[in-house]
């Protein structure tokens, strides 16, 4: 669509000129993320400072029935900052405070546009703890997070994005301004409309202050690196390691090609795979006490040695610590910097895991291509990546979209679901069906018509 010289006048009023842009370069850059190739740049973007900045804004885009779609960090990997359908693109980039941290309660307030790893440094100088960790945490935003209902590698202890939001402000499509719920860790007062808003993915509001519950932060972790010969038999060691009482902080799966590709990718990291070697879980478990962590440390050990292994690595230095986490952590990079690829976000319950992997390794023989998983396996989250390697650009376009279709029918079967914690967004949209009844989706539209009843808001995410 076009947006007039008098419509962009009132933009400029609004935020100031200098804040306002129309030129090419700037488009293309913010009609990107990291979802494959995808570029739809908006027709303007616009950057504000304020709620009634942004509520007068939405004023305008109303009256004109013109798209506005909130885009943060642009690290989603499901399309949801994308400018779809042109109109505005409102960059939150400039909510970069954080308002407060209350020590007393343990919570913090903060912006939006905060990097998450911002926020989490933050409050540790403080003592205090917050632990969703995405991989893409030195970039993403605290709102898309909040957006996307992220979660990270310690979700398996410490639940994800919404376990932690108390409170929102939130501008709604209308322009109306509204606070979501109470900053209290108890609240039975009416609709949860707090939860509504986490993870609906910038399609019913736009949040410009979030209201954080904190912890007290630990002291103490220990982590391993356990080399599986087998790779389902490392999937079933993670349900084996719950049921022998362990609560780990975090769980991560990585199969061989996806250590591989980050040994290459990154510089310097010296891990040390056996040819024989399918796949490796990193473990760990934090909290105040060494002589429980060692203890629970063993009784891993013994679960896993169950199973064929090789040596355990223990990091022993907090170096040896961050180059593993490193390592986890790039490899959605390694991936990417190695072919063109869809990344799939599927989650199934963690004794389901060995299927789901087997599951999919046939799909992807079935119709062709290579897949390398990952993933948060406390959480039975297993992200996919399909290599497209030396598929014709038809095969690419046709036959993957059967073989994904499949591998969500099967995540589905094993009474999983679409997506973990990457959301819907663009390119998800047309497998809800799979997920959720007409009745399901019908809700769903009712929903979005209540908040946004020209359909103005982030349109063309979610709803098939």
């Amino acid at each position: 669509m076009q947006l007039n010289s008098e419509i962009l006048i009132q933009l400029e009023n609004i935020v100031g000129q200098s804040f306002v842009f129309t030129d090419e370069e700037t488009r293309n850059h913010y009609g990107h993320d990291e979802t494959e190739a995808y570029v739809f740049p908006p027709n303007v973007v616009v950057k504000p400072s304020s709620a009634l900045e942004i509520s007068e804004i939405l004023k305008i885009a109303n009256q004109y029935k013109i798209p506005v779609v909130p885009i943060g960090g642009r690290t989603g990997l499901s399309g949801g900052a994308l400018s779809v359908q042109g109109g505005i693109g409102l960059s939150m980039e400039r909510f970069n405070k954080i308002l407060s941290i209350d020590e007393q309660n343990l919570q913090v307030i903060t912006e939006p546009g905060v990097i998450t790893q911002v926020l989490r440094e933050a409050v540790s100088e403080k003592g205090l703890f917050y632990p969703v960790d995405p991989s893409s945490m030195g970039s993403c935003f605290i709102g898309g997070n909040v957006a996307e209902n992220s979660g990270g590698a310690r979700a398996v202890k410490y639940g994800v994005t919404k376990d932690y939001v108390l409170n929102l402000e939130v501008v709604l499509p209308t322009g109306d301004i509204i606070w979501t719920g109470a900053n209290t860790l108890k609240n039975s007062t009416g609709y949860n409309l707090t939860q509504l808003m986490v993870g609906s993915e910038g399609t019913l509001g736009i949040v410009t202050k979030i209201v954080l519950k904190l912890l007290s932060k630990n002291t103490h972790n220990v982590l391993m690196l356990v080399p599986f010969y087998k790779a389902n038999e490392a999937c079933e060691a993670v349900s084996a390691i719950f049921r022998a009482g362990i609560v780990p902080s975090a769980l991560e799966f990585m199969e061989r090609d996806a250590i591989d590709w980050a040994l290459e990718y990154i510089d310097g990291l010296n891990v040390q795979v056996k040819n024989e070697i399918q796949a490796h879980l990193l473990i760990e478990v934090d909290g105040n006490y060494p002589e429980i962590l060692m203890a629970d440390a063993e009784k891993i050990m013994t679960v896993v040695e169950q199973f064929q292994i090789d040596d355990i690595l223990f990091a022993d230095t907090e170096d040896e610590k961050n180059a593993l986490w490193k390592m986890r952590r790039s490899i959605a990079e390694a991936v990417k910097a190695n072919s063109i690829y869809k990344e799939e976000d599927t989650v199934v319950p963690r004794y389901e895991l060995p299927t789901l992997l087997e599951g999919i390794k046939s799909i992807g023989k079935k119709y062709g291509f290579k897949s390398v998983c990952y993933g948060h396996a406390g959480d039975g989250n297993l992200h996919v990546n399909i290599i497209k390697g030396t598929l014709s650009d038809s095969e690419w376009n046709t036959e993957i979209t059967k073989g994904i279709r499949e591998i969500f029918e099967l995540t589905v079967s094993l009474n999983g679901t679409l997506s973990g914690e990457h959301g819907i967004g663009y390119v998800q949209k047309e497998y809800m069906d799979i997920a959720f009844s007409k009745t399901h989706l019908e809700l769903m539209e009712r929903i979005k018509f209540v908040f946004d009843p020209n359909g103005i808001l982030n349109p063309g995410k979610i709803l098939p």
